[in-house]
């Protein structure tokens, strides 16, 4: 089943960092030569990148999983192993990415070719050749790599258009599309026909613009009534407001019924929607049996018989022309996360201390601590760190549960 599809979710995984060897060097004459183990590669990123040629959020609707590749493991002769390769995922222009449990905007990819790295990949682990010290000649453990980032995005779209046809349901608005450009949308005589924003290339004189069919508003569409709330963000980026108000209403609400009504939604969704250049035109002239108010840019036409067109084109084509000379520069709005810096102590209303920050917890996560000369490794990158310091300035004592990150161990105090 195929479709235009502008809410989904994705569930974005880094690959694994490859873990590091432990190896030593074997030569003639040479019963045990020093360490070589080599370095994981590092897992790959999944990253995000808007393209033009991708219409709508479909592919993720049955498919909402991407994995980045990962990093291959070290091996002796201090020989490293290859990176894991990106996972490059296609979305539309104009997708914006929010976090799936907060919802708070993480990236706009507004324009082709914005990117922004949904889930980094994992750091490939040290090989043993990396831990040679003066005291330490023999170094029998490497880290494990890192596991990737992992997380839950929801992607919404929010469609390009130079202006942005709004009204009724059965207001006209598909009809008045399919006949000014090349778009196709269903069209019938009841309400809630169009069930997706439909785009088409209006070309006017030398003017091209692309104008957008909005399904349908209702009042009280701002707070999620009807179908329209769904669509209502499609107008953000719209430089033009078109009303389309229905002169031939089966519901008798009458057209200045009708644009109170569309307003007042407007603004209750973003009231700075109503700042932007708008036109109103009374729909259906053919079949009328109300009147459009007069005014300047207001116009009655008919799409059937064509009455009104051109006049309403051609102030269409102006607005979007000025609009476009005012607009800056789009830039892309991507919220960076900043490397998380140092760490902290809590204690958990279970008595346990938690050392929380992602240096601590990558120096557990990446040690293989069923060996006693890596456990001894971790203490000291530890004792180093300031993590012992800042334990007992808190309050631990002899025995205490610590926690960090998945991993539990008990306190002790050092020599």
């Amino acid at each position: 089943m195929s479709g235009f599809v502008d809410e989904a979710q994705l569930n974005v995984r880094g690959g694994d960092g490859g873990a590091g060897a432990i190896s030593f060097r074997r030569e003639a004459h040479v019963p045990k030569g020093g360490p070589d183990g080599g370095d994981g590669g590092r897992g790959g990123d999944v990253i995000l990148r808007a393209d033009h040629n991708v219409a709508s959020l479909l592919a993720f609707r049955d498919h909402p999983h991407r994995r980045a590749g990962r990093g291959v493991h070290g091996q002796g002769g201090r020989r490293h192993g290859a990176a894991g390769a990106d996972l490059v995922v296609a979305v539309p222009e104009g997708t914006v990415v929010r976090d799936h449990e907060s919802g708070e905007l993480m990236a706009d990819l507004a324009r082709h070719g914005d990117t922004w790295v949904g889930a980094s990949g994992g750091r490939g682990g040290r090989g043993n050749a990396r831990f040679l010290t003066n005291a330490r000649r023999a170094p029998s453990f490497a880290e494990q790599g890192e596991y990737g980032e992992e997380r839950w995005l929801r992607l919404e779209l929010k469609l390009f258009a130079d202006a942005a046809l709004v009204g009724f349901p059965n207001a006209g608005k598909s009809t008045l599309i399919s006949v000014v450009s090349a778009a196709k949308p269903k069209i019938a005589d009841y309400p809630f026909t169009t069930l997706e924003p439909h785009l088409g290339v209006v070309r006017f004189g030398e003017h091209e613009l692309v104008l957008a069919d909005i399904p349908g508003l209702v009042e009280g569409a701002a707070e999620g009534r009807g179908l329209g709330h769904r669509f209502l963000r499609h107008v953000e980026r719209a430089r033009v407001l078109v009303l389309v108000l229905d002169l031939a209403p089966v519901d008798g609400l009458e057209p200045a019924e009708q644009e109170r009504t569309l307003l007042a939604e407007l603004e209750r969704y973003r009231p700075e929607l109503l700042e932007r250049p708008r036109l109103v035109i009374g729909a259906k002239a053919d079949v009328a049996t109300r009147d459009l108010a007069p005014g300047p840019d207001r116009f009655v036409v008919s799409a059937v018989t064509r009455r009104g067109l051109e006049p309403f084109l051609g102030r269409l084509a102006e607005l979007v022309e000025a609009a476009r000379s005012a607009a800056p520069a789009a830039a892309p709005v991507v919220v960076h996360r900043p490397a998380e810096q140092g760490f902290s102590v809590r204690r958990d209303d279970d008595g346990t201390w938690r050392v929380a920050g992602r240096g601590a917890e990558r120096v557990v996560a990446m040690a293989d601590l069923t060996n006693p000369e890596a456990l001894a490794y971790v203490h000291d990158r530890f004792r180093r760190m300031g993590v012992d310091r800042a334990l007992r300035r808190a309050g631990v004592r002899e025995g205490d549960p610590v926690r960090v990150g998945p991993m539990e161990f008990e306190y002790a105090e050092g020599p």
